[in-house]
């Protein structure tokens, strides 16, 4: 599950998720072509994303404490860049 982003939005998204959480596996994954047309949909791309994240930050953290902890990591982006984020967070073992 470390797939590599392709783009300058899910790099930064990397990045940063990288910096402040150190996964242990890490996942960007664009949707933004599935929302074309919708709704949010940024003609540039890169506006959808999933993050499929394993890391020890999360141990023993609520579902909302993981969401927070990857919306604090990824800032002004979420507002700037970002129109969804779903988010897929885990403890190792889980």
């Amino acid at each position: 599950m470390n797939e590599i982003p392709t783009g300058p939005v899910a790099h930064e998204i990397d990045a940063r998720l990288r910096a402040a959480l150190h996964p242990e596996r890490l996942a960007v994954i664009d949707d933004s072509a599935k929302h074309r047309g919708h709704s949010g949909h940024d003609p540039r791309g890169e506006s959808h994303f999933t993050v499929e994240i394993v890391a020890e930050a999360f141990a023993g953290a609520s579902r909302v404490q993981r969401h927070r902890l990857v919306n604090q990591a990824l800032g002004e982006l979420l507002a700037e860049r970002v129109h969804a984020l779903a988010i897929k967070a885990a403890a190792p073992g889980e």
